[in-house]
Order: C-alpha cells, then sequence, then structure tokens
C-alpha cells in the first residue's frame, strides 16, 4: 500500500481564533476552506488543517521535519509566536517547539547535516 499524501488535521475550540493564529504561522491566508475545515499546503503532498472539535483541542501533535530553522525562528518571533528551541546536548537535530492557542503541539526538527 503506497502512501502518496499527508492530510493532517489540528483539533480547535475557536475556529476565528485558530484561523487568525495558523494564518500568522503560516505567513499566509489557507490554501482552502472546506466547510468547517481549513487547510494550509504544506508542500505538494502534505496539508494541515484545523476543524472545530472542542472536545479533542489540545491534543493534536505534529512534527515537521525542516531545514532552514533559523529563519523559522525569525519568522516565529517577527509573527510573535511563542517558541521553545530544544538546547539538548544532541548533535545530530536541532528541535523547537510551538503551541496553538488550545495547546496543541507543533515540532519543528532539523538534522544538524541539513543545508
Amino acid at each position: 500500500m503506497p502512501i502518496t499524501d499527508l492530510i493532517a488535521g489540528v483539533p480547535v475550540t475557536d475556529l476565528d481564533a485558530s484561523l487568525e493564529w495558523y494564518t500568522r504561522f503560516f505567513g499566509r491566508e489557507p490554501t482552502l476552506v472546506a466547510g468547517e475545515e481549513i487547510l494550509w499546503d504544506v508542500k505538494e503532498h502534505a496539508t494541515l488543517f484545523i476543524e472545530p472539535n472542542a472536545a479533542h483541542a489540545g491534543a493534536g501533535r505534529i512534527t515537521f521535519a525542516v531545514t532552514g530553522l533559523d529563519a523559522l525562528l525569525e519568522h516565529l518571533a517577527s509573527a510573535n509566536i511563542d517558541h521553545v528551541l530544544d538546547e539538548s546536548d544532541s548533535d545530530d537535530m536541532r528541535y523547537v517547539t510551538i503551541r496553538d492557542p488550545d495547546g496543541n503541539k507543533l515540532a519543528f526538527a532539523e538534522l544538524a547535516d541539513a543545508p
């Protein structure tokens, strides 16, 4: 069974507040609004969406593999999004985490040898 695409959902309590936060985070408007699902294409075959689901809000966990983590940190600072850089002594990976308004955790990992 070959997997060709990834579509990840994040449950939120307040769709309007989350729309504003994720728009700041991505630095652009959503790619698509389909009813109460609001989607951003992350890469050609990767999409993240938010949807109202108060019972599960805050339980989302997504990790993105990235290159150029320093540029991402600058973007987070300019978008006024709090973040925590993992200062562990790992020589293999740099890691930063953020939380959306509901506490859903978004993590970003960059291999040490990434450009």
